[in-house]
């Protein structure tokens, strides 16, 4: 299966190629270190989350209309993605969705629907929306949606081969497991907030199990649970799992703008973050910086 996922990011990057931006990638020296730079939050919506949702719409039978839940970015992708291709979409939205991103939902043009506390209120009220000619794109689980987040590994591989580790924030591991596929071999360091950290007790329970979401960033990271696909690819890849404080996040977010003037949202800093920290291994490591659609200023 993981040899076929692979081959589906290169069928991906071709399916998406018309609609997405290929992201610029800065190299640059940060306290003495060289670090590469994925500026993933200059992509159309403000992330990567356009380069799944396009996947899933473009590879199987166009459907009539789009239905899908999201704490904020997938929804702005599947939204977009929808206008692109002249699809009904609504959104399934928890009350927590922070205000800058269901104007953002909107504005792509789809309907947007608040239900429940969770995420899973709203993945829940999606699946029961979805039927006949209307389809559920998930936001993370799901094969066609990794292999086109899968799509950002394989231009930091393409633009620069010596990147030996690519660092990534994680929430319910659908941009981690394609970059683990995307990757050809690199290491992955998936990147968590202490409080949200679904993959890093996934890792050590084995097996995907519920956990606390409680950061800054958890209104792009916040899944209590990663998803069963995500898992199944990043268990059997080379992946290094960490943690970070919420300072620490917040500095890195900081950082990134007086160093850089790269305005991004916070869980964006998350990989960021442990780089500064010395966290990340690697001759030559990368970061994805992934989102910029928190309502934020300096």
């Amino acid at each position: 299966m993981t040899a076929t996922l692979t081959t589906e990011v290169t069928a991906a990057a071709e399916r998406i190629r018309p609609y997405v931006r290929r992201t610029p990638l800065l190299h640059a020296e940060v306290d003495g270190r060289p670090l590469a730079l994925k500026l993933e939050h200059l992509q159309r919506t403000g992330s990567f989350k356009l380069r799944g949702a396009l996947n899933a719409l473009l590879a199987g039978d166009r459907p009539a209309e789009v239905v899908t839940a999201s704490g904020g970015n997938h929804g702005i992708g599947v939204a977009t993605a929808a206008a692109i291709l002249g699809l009904r979409a609504t959104v399934f939205v928890p009350d927590s969705v922070p205000d800058g991103k269901a104007r953002r939902i909107e504005r792509a043009g789809a309907r947007l629907v608040r239900a429940g506390s969770t995420y899973f209120d709203a993945a829940d009220a999606a699946r029961e929306a979805a039927g006949p000619g209307i389809r559920y794109v998930e936001a993370y689980n799901d094969p066609v949606v990794i292999a086109g987040q899968g799509t950002v590994a394989a231009e930091i591989v393409a633009d620069a081969p010596e990147v030996d580790s690519i660092a990534v924030a994680v929430g319910g591991g659908g941009l981690a497991a394609g970059v683990a596929l995307g990757g050809a071999g690199r290491l992955t360091v998936a990147v968590e907030p202490e409080r949200c950290a679904c993959l890093h007790h996934a890792l050590a329970a084995g097996e995907p199990v519920d956990t606390e979401v409680v950061s800054v960033a958890a209104s792009a990271l916040g899944a209590t649970r990663t998803g069963a696909i995500p898992f199944g690819i990043l268990s059997s890849h080379p992946v290094r799992s960490l943690l970070v404080a919420e300072t620490d996040i917040l500095a890195a977010r900081d950082r990134l703008w007086e160093e850089f003037r790269l305005a991004v949202e916070p869980a964006a800093a998350v990989p960021f973050a442990a780089w500064l920290t010395g966290q990340v291994p690697g001759d030559h490591p990368c970061v994805i910086l992934c989102g910029a659609n928190a309502d934020w200023t300096p």
